[in-house]
């Protein structure tokens, strides 16, 4: 942030310096602290050198100026381009996620009911193997469809906010998750700063925050060996709130690390364990609709740790 602040600052300041160094020869001129001055503004109007240099840094700063109010300009109308791209590509994929949802969902129900039909008829062990493994994928695609419509109604639908203890939904992220079968044999531990203070609240949805951390823990855990530990590190952060959910587990490459927040996106790597690749998009859906960012860093072999960073809810004025 500081950073870019000084970048914007010297596009203005830089063409400035011509003008200012020639105001400065100028003056140094009059006042005779430079070879062949002249002390005080001479009664004949004639041009000497430290009227030239003013005038030269005058007409340098003025071009500069020009040139950097064009590029300013080209600038805004670059970014408001990609802006509306941006938005109009958000909407062509929230109304196909619509469509699909729409689309699916009939023939999805329709299937289910003939299966249900030939398995009342007794079918051989065989037959009934292959209508258990259609079943399932029915139903793997039916939550496809519902969980790319959630991350649709996330980034679209109004949120119901509340003053949010996230060491609170932290808490019960544990809990849910350590409830599941996959969790057995794993080791969940949170660290929450207590004393002398606890976390800040943050403002937001507490339903949409409480799943967006559940879909963290329970990813962390998915991909945790028995006997690991997944750990949820929670501290203030600045303006912020931090929160990192740690694991042990298999770790993603490099290659793969930029587009694990991208729907349907699995790398080669966790292709062995069963998912959507619909949990990390839908956290940052979440945590976008809050005004915050998410990060992963990764090490092949070693583990993840997610980082998810929402700002502090700011005190009522007095």
């Amino acid at each position: 942030m500081l950073l870019r602040t000084l970048r914007g600052a010297g596009r203005w300041v830089l063409p400035l310096l011509p003008v200012l160094v020639g105001a400065l020869l100028w003056a140094l001129w009059h006042a005779g602290s430079l070879p062949g001055g002249t002390r005080g503004v001479g009664a004949e109007l004639t041009a000497e050198p430290g009227d030239w240099a003013l005038a030269a840094g005058a007409l340098v700063t003025v071009l500069a100026l020009v040139a950097v109010l064009r590029a300013a300009r080209r600038r805004r109308r670059r970014d408001d381009a990609l802006g509306e791209v941006e938005s109009r590509s958000a909407g062509d994929r929230r109304r196909l996620v619509g469509r699909l949802d729409h689309e699916l969902k009939n023939p999805l129900t329709a299937i289910r009911l003939a299966l249900a039909n030939l398995a009342g008829d007794d079918p051989r062990p065989e037959q009934r193997r292959g209508l258990r493994s259609i079943e399932e994928q029915v139903l793997r695609l039916s939550r496809l469809t519902t969980d790319l419509r959630k991350i649709a109604d996330v980034e679209t639908s109004r949120l119901d906010t509340t003053d949010v203890d996230v060491t609170a939904l932290l808490e019960e992220a544990l809990e849910v998750v350590g409830e599941q079968p996959r969790a057995a044999g794993r080791t969940l531990r949170l660290d929450a700063p207590r004393a002398p203070w606890p976390l800040p609240h943050v403002e937001g949805d507490a339903d949409l925050l409480a799943l967006a951390f559940v879909n963290l823990v329970d990813n962390a855990v998915k991909y945790t060996a028995d006997g690991a530990t997944v750990e949820v590190r929670a501290r203030e952060s600045g303006q912020g709130v931090l929160v990192e959910v740690a694991d042990t587990g298999q770790g993603i490459s490099a290659e793969d690390l930029p587009h694990v927040w991208e729907e349907l996106f699995r790398s080669q790597e966790a292709r062995s364990v069963p998912g959507s690749g619909l949990g990390l998009p839908f956290v940052r859906a979440v945590v976008h609709r809050h005004g915050g960012t998410v990060s992963a860093d990764s090490r092949q072999g070693e583990g993840t740790v997610v980082r998810v960073r929402l700002p502090v809810r700011q005190p009522p004025e007095a």
